[in-house]
């Protein structure tokens, strides 16, 4: 099968292209700005340079590959940096959402009018902001039902995202899933608090001195490896009803504090705790999960990386690298 997916320069789109290609795919990815080293990915995998703010640029690729499979994860994806870059943010992840399916609508009218791949699209539970602070109770768990309300430009953009996708699917009818991914982390991750914690915990290990700059241990968040959201995403694709969205959440709650106890198991030694005011918020996040029944009911999807092992591999991968 001929897949494209385009932001392969970040976390999840690395590790997507070389799955695919793995499974036997001719795999294109394209990347702008990446958030990753894409000389860790094989040479054999067609990487293009593409910015999805110039509608040519993605109209070309499509054009010359006509991917049975599209995962659009290209994005200007950091909610802080959009509040500094909110043109740019909205430019890139609506204006780039929309590029996509009007080279696949070009494509029908000039080269084949039976042209119909599937186009998986990264949204975000960002979307769903205030909503998520007025869930009463311990429901915690959020349906894809609930009210999109976003907090900031980046999940307006993902709103964004969301509802021109619908656009395209009841009017053009482009096959398109819109998937609302919750926290996710794993190898090549940076900025947040997995990667955070297990790339301060190796450079202890190199420097011997066992110590871990760290916030509110209290804190608890879904997190999920990026090996289930990336299994989630593929199954969306050959199994997900077009036009609905989906969340893909972690069905697993951890509390930070457990996090540094699996470091340390790792490393075999214990971590001097030093909070760091900086990296205290003034109020933290309630516990949000996303409900994952929709996707477990389409697709047969099950989380199965444990966190244990995430983190060891988040380690090996900074030992490496380091």
């Amino acid at each position: 099968m001929k897949i494209l997916v385009t932001g392969a320069g970040g976390m999840v789109g690395s590790h997507m292209v070389e799955l695919l290609y793995a499974q036997g795919h001719e795999v294109a990815g394209t990347y702008y700005n990446p958030t990753t080293d894409i000389t860790e990915i094989s040479e054999e995998i067609n990487m293009m340079e593409c910015d999805v703010r110039y509608p040519q640029n993605i109209e070309k690729i499509i054009f010359e590959y006509l991917p049975e499979q599209i995962y659009h994860l290209a994005a200007q994806s950091y909610p802080t940096v959009s509040w500094e870059k909110p043109y740019e943010t909205i430019e890139t992840n609506i204006n780039g959402t929309i590029a996509v399916y009007e080279a696949i609508k070009k494509v029908r009218k000039m080269v084949n009018h039976n042209y119909d791949p599937v186009v998986v699209v990264a949204c975000s539970s960002a979307e769903y902001g205030e909503t998520l602070n007025q869930i009463d109770g311990d429901n915690i768990y959020v349906k894809e039902t609930a009210e999109l309300q976003p907090l900031h430009p980046y999940g307006i953009s993902k709103v964004g995202q969301d509802l021109i996708s619908f656009q395209y699917f009841m009017n053009d009818h482009i096959r398109c899933i819109r998937a609302r991914i919750f926290n996710s982390t794993g190898t090549r991750k940076v900025n947040d608090v997995t990667s955070d914690f297990t790339k301060r915990a190796v450079l202890a290990e190199k420097s011997g001195v066992y110590e871990l700059r760290t916030g509110n241990l209290e804190t608890k968040r879904a997190i999920m490896d990026q090996r289930d959201l990336v299994s989630a995403l593929i199954l969306l694709a050959e199994k997900g009803k077009s036009g609905e969205a989906y969340n893909i959440s972690s069905e697993h709650i951890y509390q930070m504090r457990d996090i540094v106890a699996m470091i340390e198991d790792q490393i075999g030694h214990k971590l001097d705790i030093r909070i760091d005011d900086t990296l205290l918020r003034p109020t933290d996040e309630r516990i949000i999960v996303g409900d994952v029944t929709k996707l477990k009911k389409d697709t047969g999807w099950e989380q199965k990386i444990p966190m244990t092992q995430t983190v060891a591999d988040m380690l090996d991968y900074w030992r490496r690298i380091l």
